[in-house]
């Protein structure tokens, strides 16, 4: 039976839930609506189950606690209302009946999305899913807990709007967190100020996830849309969500920033759009910035701006912004119709009098045709349309060799940014279409990787932290690290670090370092007798390595 612990200050409860704690005087009594877990619920023998917080489509939310380590967490439980008849006296959740097949994959669809972040986070700019584990005939998500606020709280005590460079800077984990999500076939749909959290240590961070029939209208579970922030697809079962209906999200909660106004929402810009142009809610944003996101909010996803490395890219440099603006990609587009129209009308005109004259007056003998000759063919493959194919761009240096280059200007360049262990600042590291491949459209997007060097991090002090601890100080910094254990003479504290090969406070490449992290084993009191001392566990020594050093 694990220690039973109080939800409210994490101290031990040796008398169980009852009265109130006798640590910091809160009621221990359960006051979780009917239907909800009880407060002290043991999950697994790991978690306690906490206060409720909320509930949607999917599911119930709880505060909790993480046992072995003695902190707080979210506890997500897949509990949805419209397919559920409540759980039995046992705790285990009974779907209702002709309900069944759909509540089984709808849990399979949670299960599934929380197992795929759970092996994507720790992540930058995402709230970090702790476990994914099934009991009770659901399955629940543990979520980290962040102190902080909201986005949406954060704006309610401002007294003025953000600035475009502020708002692109406060963004700029979100957005690629959701690249990273994209990247592993996953769309958030619920991109919003309340689902953004601003911890007290450390950058923005998007949590509020769902499954598919969660955020899309007229789904077999609730709903929940985000009104100003939902993409006009998701009201609607029979429409498809992509990367482009997060980007819209994106540019919304943009707008929100710099304008201090909520988005129309969709439906009722679908009716009639009146959505106003953030330059002209607020003067000191920028017509380019703008523009980016008016692009960005386009009702019709074929029309709207389609990645976050590309909404990225232009909300940062106004001459990526501008060039896709100054060419008038709406007009370019019209001309091209009307043009392609009005040949179709001539060679149409052309064929009928030709008809015309065929029939009404005697055929003429053809003129022997001439045999084609070299330098006939020559001049023929000259007037040919040449095949233009993509540039090669790796390894080129964006400022100096890219950026405003006249010889690139066929092109949106999309440029994203990543640490490289391997290549040196400022260079590409890679693009998207490669090298080669063939040009396809006018003004073609081609995405870019830059190199921003090494990722320099410093070493924390962990020493004295216990194993899971070290792995959460270790993970967040993205240190790549393994542990080892070592012999214990009695003066360590089982389970915890007794040395790293890096000292606390080095600054290295976390790209090529990979950090020993000796764990000290149980207490050996009698190698203090029989040696006189503790043994030094070595950097490239094993827990067997140590013992025959001592010996």
């Amino acid at each position: 039976m694990p220690e039973l612990l109080c939800p409210h200050c994490l101290q031990p409860l040796p008398g169980g839930y009852s009265g109130d704690c006798p640590h910091c005087g809160r009621s221990l009594l359960n006051q979780n609506p009917e239907g909800a877990l009880p407060l002290g619920t043991q999950l697994a023998g790991r978690y306690t189950v906490g206060s409720y917080l909320s509930a949607d489509g999917d599911g119930l939310s709880y505060r909790g606690v993480l046992n072995e380590e003695k902190r707080f967490v979210l506890i997500k439980e897949y509990f949805p209302v419209t397919l559920c008849n409540g759980r039995s006296a046992d705790g285990a959740l009974m779907p209702k009946e002709g309900k069944e097949v759909l509540f089984k994959t709808s849990r399979m669809d949670f299960k599934d999305l929380y197992d795929d972040l759970h092996n994507l986070t720790p992540a930058t700019g995402l709230s970090t899913i702790l476990d994914v584990m099934e009991e009770n005939n659901t399955v629940y998500a543990i979520e980290e807990s962040q102190k902080g606020m909201t986005l949406t709280h954060y704006l309610s005590l401002r007294s003025r709007t953000l600035t475009p460079a502020e708002a692109r800077t406060l963004l700029q984990p979100i957005m690629e967190g959701v690249t990273q999500l994209h990247k592993a076939g996953l769309i958030h749909r619920g991109i919003c100020p309340d689902n953004i959290l601003l911890p007290i240590d450390g950058t923005a961070r998007l949590t509020g996830y769902g499954t598919l029939a969660l955020r899309t209208g007229g789904s077999e579970l609730k709903s929940q849309l985000y009104p100003g922030y939902a993409a006009p697809e998701q009201y609607s079962a029979a429409e498809f969500s992509g990367r482009y209906t997060d980007v819209y999200a994106l540019a919304a909660v943009c707008y929100k920033l710099v304008t201090g106004q909520t988005p129309v929402a969709a439906p009722q810009r679908k009716v009639r759009d009146s959505l106003e142009a953030a330059h002209s809610l607020e003067a000191g944003v920028p017509s380019w910035f703008s523009q980016v996101l008016a692009c960005a909010l386009r009702l019709d996803p074929a029309r709207r701006m389609q990645t976050v490395p590309e909404l990225m890219s232009a909300l940062t440099d106004p001459n990526v912004a501008n060039a896709m603006f100054e060419r008038g990609d709406n007009q370019i587009s019209t001309r091209k119709i009307m043009g392609v129209s009005l040949a179709v009308i001539v060679v149409l005109a052309i064929l009928l009098i030709w008809s015309l004259l065929d029939f009404g007056g005697e055929r003429a003998e053809p003129a022997a045709t001439p045999r084609p000759t070299a330098s006939d063919a020559a001049g023929d493959s000259a007037s040919s349309d040449v095949v233009e194919t993509i540039p090669d761009l790796v390894g080129k240096r964006y400022t100096s060799e890219i950026k405003d280059n006249d010889l690139y200007a066929g092109y949106r360049i999309v440029m994203t940014e990543e640490n490289s262990s391997e290549v040196a600042a400022g260079i590409v590291i890679s693009q998207d279409p490669v090298a080669g491949t063939l040009k396809t459209e006018d003004n073609q997007i081609l995405q870019i990787v830059v190199s921003k060097g090494p990722n320099l991090v410093e070493m924390p002090d962990i020493i004295g932290f216990t194993q899971s601890n070290a792995s959460k100080q270790l993970d967040e910094r993205g240190i790549q690290y393994k542990m080892q254990i070592v012999e214990n003479d009695g003066t360590m504290a089982e389970g915890c670090v007794a040395k790293t090969d890096v000292v606390a406070g080095t600054k290295f490449d976390a790209g090529k370092t990979i950090v020993s992290v000796f764990i000290a084993g149980e207490r050996d009191d009698t190698l203090v007798a029989t040696t006189g001392s503790s043994p030094e566990p070595s950097s490239d020594s094993s827990a067997s390595d140590a013992s025959s050093a001592s010996e």
